[in-house]
């Protein structure tokens, strides 16, 4: 179990129900809003209205406040309203946000998502666009037509062009992504690869998010899908990325983040009230943790929602 630092109790402490019970700040300033579900896609791959009752559940529970957007294909735009719009307008107390994730013709994404957001605003609201860039000018010509009050993650390039391509979203005041995982050992890349990525986005100031693959909190080594028979695989874990990302914006040595992403012993990471420090040597205070959050890593994507929960919960972070 991760080492939980907390001050002793007092009496009214004591007498505090359990469902009272808050995390630590430092947990919910590295955790809020973090996971974006993905329900949706595999290995889950649930049908749409039980995803919608997935989703309005969570919101409710005691741990939305770790919810982040619904993610949906643009294809399936009308299929979700349709599944949702009894929740919804039975939800008044804020906007369903949704991330879309675009087809092959951006300017035909665009439109769609602009007419749903027309249609379903202000109870629904696809704010968030997925798209994969490879060029400059993909790039380019997705900013010149995104509505107002659309952001784009663009899943780029993460080979030769990589820089190049970081370099036209800083510009831009655009934001990355980068797949961590997926159904298959070859999915998952290596840790090397993740770190260069993070390393470039934050040399250029561009925040980014995650998609696939990251499950668990803690590296580990895990059946990739839910199938009986499912192949095995090393997954990166969250935390490992989350706090990569937050060293790496304090510039730190490449062999260090490596090991970081690497790490497989949940003891070492030590959450306390103030922060969080690995091996009882490197911390991040929470107003590091804010900033990596705020300038890093915006959000992952996960199949699932009770998966993170139940790892945190077995960490005593929840």
């Amino acid at each position: 179990m991760i080492f939980v630092s907390r001050s002793v109790p007092t009496e009214h402490d004591m007498n505090a129900s359990a469902a009272e019970a808050r995390p630590m700040e430092s947990v919910r300033v590295l955790l809020s809003g973090i996971i974006d579900y993905a329900g949706l896609f595999p290995p889950s791959q649930v049908s749409m209205p039980e995803a919608v009752i997935n989703y309005a559940t969570y919101r409710n529970s005691n741990y939305g406040w770790m919810l982040g957007r619904f993610v949906v294909p643009v294809a399936r735009l009308d299929e979700f309203i349709e599944s949702a719009r009894d929740f919804v307008s039975r939800d008044g107390k804020s906007t369903w946000h949704l991330c879309v994730t675009a087809g092959e013709d951006i300017n035909d994404t665009i439109r769609k998502v602009r007419d749903f957001n027309r249609k379903n605003a202000p109870g629904v609201f696809a704010d968030l666009i997925e798209v994969k860039a490879n060029t400059v000018s993909k790039i380019d010509n997705t900013v010149a037509a995104l509505p107002e009050g659309v952001t784009a993650y663009f899943e780029i390039a993460t080979g030769d062009a990589l820089p190049d391509l970081v370099t036209t979203l800083s510009l831009k005041g655009q934001k990355a992504k980068i797949r961590t995982g997926g159904v298959s050992r070859e999915d998952f890349p290596s840790s090397k690869h993740i770190i260069r990525f993070v390393r470039t986005c934050m040399a250029a100031n561009v925040p980014f998010k995650a998609t696939a693959g990251l499950h668990h909190p803690i590296r580990c080594f895990k059946p990739l899908t839910y199938a009986e028979d499912a192949p095995q695989g090393t997954m990166h874990g969250f935390l490992n990325m989350l706090l990569m990302t937050g060293f790496a914006r304090e510039s730190y040595r490449v062999s260090l983040l490596e090991e970081m992403m690497e790490e497989e012993f949940e003891e070492v990471f030590q959450f306390s009230e103030l922060g969080v420090k690995w091996r009882n040597e490197h911390f991040l205070s929470n107003a590091h943790l804010g900033w990596l959050r705020q300038k890093g890593m915006h959000s992952f994507g996960s199949c699932s929602f009770d998966e993170p929960i139940a790892d945190l919960q077995a960490l005593g972070l929840l």
